[in-house]
Parts: structure tokens; sequence; C-alpha cells
């Protein structure tokens, strides 16, 4: 098990929880809210156990709450991201995989992806992109097309899962 290095979660008031916890589910303090209200004890204080317990709150939610959550993440390489409007941590994990070094071609391949699978699943592509690169996330959209709407919004609730403990580990 692995401690958190910058906070620890069981001495923490509600407050200052949902503060700190707010967005690892991207816009989304109601999963650190809904945690806290478990009961938050030292066993917390664990990443895996934190996420653990976070992971559950978002798989046991209802339908709306999932893909409420789901559409808060911002499409890759889409126009917030230009713009400059993401969290600090979708910035980082975007240019972590070089989505800002995209050629024209590729952004607008980007753009063109972004729009059919939201076409197609009526909501937005997500990956945990940590560890991959532009070339493997364009890849990973042609696939994902291929799927039924049900896989992917499974998918998506995976994905977001993946980012929330790629998240947890940086605090």
């Amino acid at each position: 098990m692995t401690r958190f290095r910058t906070l620890t979660p069981s001495g923490l008031g509600r407050e200052a929880f949902v503060a700190a916890f707010a967005d690892i589910y991207e816009h989304s303090p109601w999963v650190a809210e809904r945690a806290y209200d478990q009961g938050i004890d030292e066993r917390a204080d664990e990443i895996e156990v934190l996420h653990e317990r976070f992971s559950s709150i978002l798989l046991n939610a209802d339908r709306a709450d999932q893909l409420a959550l789901i559409n808060a993440h911002p499409d890759l390489a889409g126009k917030a991201a230009m713009r400059g409007e993401l969290t600090a941590s979708s910035t980082s994990e975007q240019a972590g995989a070089g989505i800002q070094e995209c050629t024209p071609d590729e952004f607008a391949q980007f753009v063109r992806l972004n729009e059919a699978y939201k076409a197609k699943f009526g909501f937005i592509f997500i990956k945990a992109v940590k560890g991959s690169n532009r070339h493997e996330i364009l890849a990973s959209f042609e696939e994902r097309l291929n799927n039924s709407p049900e896989q992917e919004f499974h998918r998506a609730l995976a994905e977001i899962n993946k980012i929330a403990f790629f998240r947890l580990q940086s605090m």
C-alpha cells in the first residue's frame, strides 16, 4: 500500500477533504463528498484504499451522474485545450501524451474522431493518456469506434477510474 505524500486524508475535515479531492474526478466533487460521508479513517491514508472507495462510488452511482462525469472531461485535443481552459491535471496529462505537438493533420484527425465518437455514443471519448502518445491515442479512437455504446460507457468509467488513480498517485 502507498501512502499519500502531500496530505493525510484521515486528518481532514469534510470541507478540506472535498477541496483536496474535488477534481480527482473531473469537475465532480460529489465523488469526494460521498466518500467522506461514508466515513474516513486511517485506511483512507493509503492511495489504493481511497481509490477503491472512489471507484466504487462512481461505479455504483446512477447513470445520469456517471454520464455527467464522463461529459465533464474535455475532448482530447479539443477546443478547451486550445483555449487553455483545462484543469491543471488535464493540461498536464494531455501535454504528457504529446497532444500539444500534433501536426495540423493530426489535430484535424482528433477533431474528426471526437465528433464521430460523440455522434455514435452520445458522450466524449475518455482515455487515461498517461504513458501513451498521440499516435496510440488516435489508434485507440479508431479501434473503440467499433464498440457498442454499452461497451464504451463501461470503458469510459474504467478509464476515468484509471485517471483518478494516476491523479491520486501524484498527491
